[in-house]
């Protein structure tokens, strides 16, 4: 028996990205051929694609030749694991035509509602057992060495899924710290600019991804100064981004791990974290 598990988008975030700024598109919105004709639209004449992976991780129980199953010392079925790799061609929304109703429905209206909370989100925040602290100064980091998330207060963000991308990317950092996953960019000092600096900053954009997509929030990519330095990154090594998607990914599975070790709250009772102007 062959079986799946959920596949990772996070290598095509800077990718897509990058094309994004090399083109000077204003949308972070992606088609295949297929998925634009089948919404009723059609690619501009001329328009080229961009290449986009799909990697699917997949199991299998081993058998003998007679196609018997294969048990280990424990009485358990041997599994191989293995990947499928394909590649896609995608087109950005403005490289279509007749898609201009379909985009409109896509558009967020204006916030005018109060600040609503994401029950996900919030239990990830909150069951972490992070120190986050809100300050009225426009800037949000982690700090290692205190081992601190300051953010931003909520009433300063647009919009709830900008908060939420904030502060998962920040907490996606205060998983590297070295009582937790150890990781170097966290746990040495690589200063800003570094290639090192860098691979921390796409790992932390990576699980942000992760975890807004498992929180159902809109996600967008909110460090766009760093996309030179990743690209530097990538030319320099062609590798990193597959790195940096495995250890995004295991920051993203940390985290759910401390989730599922708290009952999640309902949001009528989630305390208020440490508010400081």
């Amino acid at each position: 028996m062959v079986t799946s598990r959920p596949t990772t988008p996070a290598i095509n975030l800077p990718l897509l990205w990058a094309e994004a700024r090399l083109q000077g598109f204003t949308q972070d919105r992606w088609l295949t051929f297929n998925q634009t004709k089948k919404a009723g639209g059609h690619i501009r004449k001329g328009e080229h694609s961009t290449l986009a992976v799909l990697y699917k991780p997949m199991e299998r129980e081993e058998q003998t030749d007679t196609g018997q199953p294969i048990f280990d010392e424990n009485g358990q079925p041997k599994v191989t694991h293995f990947g499928i790799l394909r590649t896609h061609f995608l087109f950005n929304i403005e490289q279509t035509e007749g898609l201009e109703a379909l985009d409109e429905t896509l558009l967020e209206p204006e916030p005018s509602d109060p600040f609503q909370a994401n029950s996900v989100a919030e239990n990830l925040l909150l069951s972490s057992g992070a120190r986050i602290v809100h300050r009225s100064a426009d800037e949000a980091f982690y700090h290692p060495i205190r081992d601190l998330i300051q953010l931003p207060t909520k009433a300063q963000f647009q919009d709830e899924s900008g908060y939420y991308s904030t502060a998962l990317h920040e907490l996606t950092h205060w998983t590297g710290h070295q009582s937790r996953l150890q990781r170097e960019g966290v746990t040495s000092a690589c200063p800003f600019g570094s290639p090192g600096y860098a691979f921390e900053e796409l790992i932390a954009e990576m699980g942000a991804a992760f975890l807004c997509a498992y929180a159902g929030i809109k996600g967008e990519l909110r460090h766009e100064g760093y996309i030179e330095s990743w690209l530097s990154l990538l030319k320099a090594d062609k590798h990193a981004i597959f790195r940096a998607s495995g250890q995004a990914r295991s920051a993203s599975e940390y985290l759910r791990n401390l989730e599922q070790q708290v009952k999640p709250a309902h949001l009528d009772d989630l305390p208020c974290m440490n508010d400081e102007v």
